[in-house]
């Protein structure tokens, strides 16, 4: 239950965003529309379903990894732990492929900005919507640096590369923690456990941050650049798919590694 909730009320926070985000009132004149506000606006048909697309593909590569690692960790509660650290072998090639897609989206979306000056609302990274320590640092480096950067383009720019490189690091650390549990090379299972637990989560925040991102970007995207937009996400998707170290099967565990003997079960 306490889990179920967690991660209703991680969901929450990017509908409601941040109390901060919406529009204000300066000196009784409306300042320009907020992130909240691309995140509420509608969009037209083919806008949608672009943004609906792209969405629906990351969000389908996350229930897979969500579905698989909650497995793991359900037989791990359970004490069944030599099937625990199977089931888990099976999670970094998930991981991956959720890894370099979002990473794609974004790239994409930084490419397309810089080529076109297509620049969206942006919001800073908030500390508190990450679980891991490094992750908590990079995000509290980027609020105060975004504090200082001069111009929405940089601040948009830098957001979507900290996103990125945050995305690649978490899924390092996450393939990490699965190779010390399933070759039996772990001093703290359960501080390997704890690590894939907070990197679950962290890139969710950077998943759902993405989102919103690609929704506000969309909004603003000119119709006659749409095209070229859906060719650079796909470019970058494929190229990052060849360049991942082993598909989605999670068989290089059965093939390559010896399981760890764990008695007791």
């Amino acid at each position: 239950m306490a889990r179920t909730i967690r991660k209703v009320r991680h969901i929450l926070w990017i509908l409601l965003y941040s109390a901060f985000s919406r529009g204000s009132f300066v000196l009784g004149r409306k300042q320009l529309p907020s992130v909240q506000d691309d995140w509420c606006a509608w969009l037209p048909q083919r806008k949608a379903e672009v943004f609906a697309t792209f969405v629906q593909e990351l969000e389908i590569s996350y229930n897979m990894l969500s579905v698989a690692l909650n497995e793991a960790l359900e037989l791990r509660h359970a004490r069944m732990l030599t099937k625990s650290y199977r089931a888990a072998g099976m999670t970094p090639a998930l991981c991956d492929r959720l890894a370099a897609h979002l990473s794609a989206v974004l790239r994409a979306l930084g490419e397309h900005a810089k080529h076109h000056g297509t620049i969206p609302n942006t919001i800073s990274l908030h500390p508190s919507n990450f679980h891991g320590a490094k992750e908590q640092r990079t995000a509290r480096m980027s609020d105060l640096l975004s504090k200082v950067l001069l111009t929405r383009r940089h601040h948009f720019l830098h957001k979507v590369n900290t996103l990125a490189e945050m995305t690649g690091d978490i899924g390092k650390d996450f393939q990490l923690a699965v190779d010390n549990l399933s070759t039996g090379a772990s001093v703290h299972p359960d501080a390997d456990w704890q690590v894939m637990d907070n990197a679950h989560y962290d890139i969710n925040t950077c998943l759902r941050e993405a989102i919103v991102l690609l929704k506000s970007f969309v909004r603003i995207l000119p119709e006659e650049q749409m095209s070229a937009f859906q060719k650079t996400v796909r470019a970058r998707m494929r190229a990052s798919d060849s360049s991942t170290p082993h598909g989605t099967d999670g068989d290089h565990f059965a093939r390559a590694r010896r399981m760890a003997s764990v008695g007791g079960e």
